[in-house]
C-alpha cells in the first residue's frame, strides 16, 4: 500500500513538474491579417497597457497599424509616412531611409520616428499627425523610448556616423532638450530603455571602438543629455534591450556565429548570465504578468525563432519558429493578458499578419 502511495506520489510530481514546464511556452492562439499591400516592409511595434492597443510600424503601407489586443482585431490606420525606399538596385529596402521605424504611445499620442530622420506626433483622437521635429540627420530616426516620470522621450538615429540620439520634452512645445552624438559606437545604436530605479536610459550599442567582439550599453542622463558611462560587453553585439526584474536587463545579441543572449544587471553593470542556443536577434521585450524575456532572433541559423527566457532563472524555455522575412524582427507584449504580438512578413511562408502568442 505503501509503495504505491508512492509511486502515485512520484507520478503526480512528475505530471505536476511537467504541467509547469507546459504551462511556461506559448502557443499561437490567433493571427490577425494586415489589409492593403502585402506586408513585406515593417519595424518596430508597441502596445499601450492603459488602452490595450497594439501600434505597428508598417512601412509597406505607409502608415502606423492600430490592433485591438483584448479582441485581436485590426482598428485602422495612420497613414503619412515614408513607406519602403529601395536601394539603388530596384530590388531591396534601404531601411536607413525606410520609414516608418520606431514608434511609441503616451498621453494619447504616438511619437513615430520616420525616414527622413523625423519624429512625427500623431494625435490619436482625429488619428493625425499634428507635428513633425526635425533631428538633424539624413537617415531614419529609429527604436525610442521615453520616461514616464518627467515625461521625455529619446529616439536613436542608428544609421548615422557616428549614430546618435534625440532628447525630446513630450510635453506642449515639444522642446529638443538635446542631441546625443556615440562616437566610440562603430556600427550604429540600437534598441533604449528607460530604467525607473535610476531614472537613467540605457542604449545598446552593438560595437565599441571598431571591436567586432565587444559591444556596450550606453548609460544617458533624460535631463542633461550626457553619456554618464558606457557598460561594456563581450561576445555580444547588442541590437534588443529590455528590462526586466531587479534591474536586470535582456540584450539581443546579434552575432550569428556561436549565438547567444546576455543579461546583465545596471546596479552592478556586469552580466549575470549568458543564454546559450538562443541570439542573432534585433527586437526584444519583456513582460511582467510572464517574468520572461521575448528576443527576436530573425537571424538564427536554421530560420528565424522567437526566444523564450525565463526571466527568474534566466533559463532558455522555448523557441518557436518563425516564417518570413525579417521575422521575428518585431516583438511586444500586452501585460494585461501576457499575451506576445509578432508580425510576421509576407513571403518565404510568411503570414503577412500579426501573430498572437499567450502561455499554454
Amino acid at each position: 500500500m505503501q509503495r504505491k502511495l508512492l509511486l502515485a506520489t512520484a507520478v503526480a510530481a512528475v505530471a505536476m513538474s511537467t504541467a509547469a514546464a507546459g504551462a511556461a511556452e506559448l502557443k499561437l492562439i490567433a493571427s490577425i491579417p494586415v489589409p492593403g499591400e502585402a506586408l513585406t516592409s515593417f519595424d518596430i511595434s508597441f502596445i499601450d497597457q492603459k488602452t490595450q492597443r497594439y501600434y505597428f510600424a508598417d512601412r509597406s503601407n505607409k502608415s502606423v497599424d492600430i490592433v485591438d489586443t483584448k479582441n485581436n482585431k485590426w482598428v485602422g490606420r495612420v497613414t503619412g509616412f515614408i513607406g519602403p525606399v529601395m536601394k539603388a538596385d530596384g530590388k531591396k529596402v534601404n531601411s536607413n531611409k525606410s520609414g516608418p521605424d520606431g514608434v511609441l504611445v503616451a498621453n494619447n499620442q504616438a511619437w513615430v520616428g520616420d525616414g527622413d530622420s523625423t519624429i512625427k506626433i500623431v494625435d490619436l483622437k482625429s488619428m493625425k499627425i499634428v507635428d513633425t521635429i526635425k533631428t538633424g540627420g539624413s537617415t531614419r530616426l529609429d527604436e525610442m523610448a521615453y520616461d514616464p516620470k518627467e515625461m521625455i522621450f529619446i529616439g536613436v538615429n542608428n544609421a548615422e556616423e557616428p549614430p546618435f540620439a534625440t532628447i525630446v520634452s513630450m510635453k506642449a512645445g515639444h522642446k529638443v532638450i538635446a542631441k546625443v552624438p556615440f562616437p566610440d559606437a562603430t556600427d550604429g545604436a540600437e534598441q533604449p530603455d528607460y530604467n525607473k530605479a535610476d531614472g537613467m536610459f540605457y542604449i545598446a550599442i552593438p560595437e565599441v571602438k571598431k571591436e567586432e567582439k565587444k559591444g556596450g550599453v550606453a548609460v544617458v542622463d533624460p535631463k542633461s543629455g550626457k553619456v554618464m558611462k558606457m557598460l561594456e560587453v563581450d561576445n555580444c553585439h547588442p541590437n534588443g534591450l529590455a528590462f526586466g526584474p531587479n534591474q536586470n536587463f535582456v540584450l539581443g545579441c546579434s552575432m550569428k556565429k556561436d549565438p547567444s543572449v546576455s543579461i546583465m544587471n545596471a546596479k552592478t553593470g556586469k552580466v549575470v548570465a549568458v543564454v546559450p542556443d538562443i541570439g542573432a536577434a534585433d527586437m526584444v521585450a519583456y513582460s511582467k504578468k510572464n517574468n520572461q524575456y521575448y528576443i527576436g532572433a530573425s537571424n538564427f541559423p536554421g530560420g528565424g525563432v522567437l526566444g523564450v527566457i525565463d526571466a527568474k532563472t534566466n533559463k532558455l524555455v522555448q523557441k518557436v519558429p518563425q516564417k518570413g522575412p525579417s521575422t521575428p524582427h518585431s516583438v511586444a507584449v500586452d501585460d494585461n493578458t501576457g499575451h506576445v504580438f509578432v508580425p510576421g512578413g509576407t513571403g518565404k511562408g510568411g503570414c503577412g499578419c500579426i501573430q498572437v502568442y499567450a502561455l499554454q
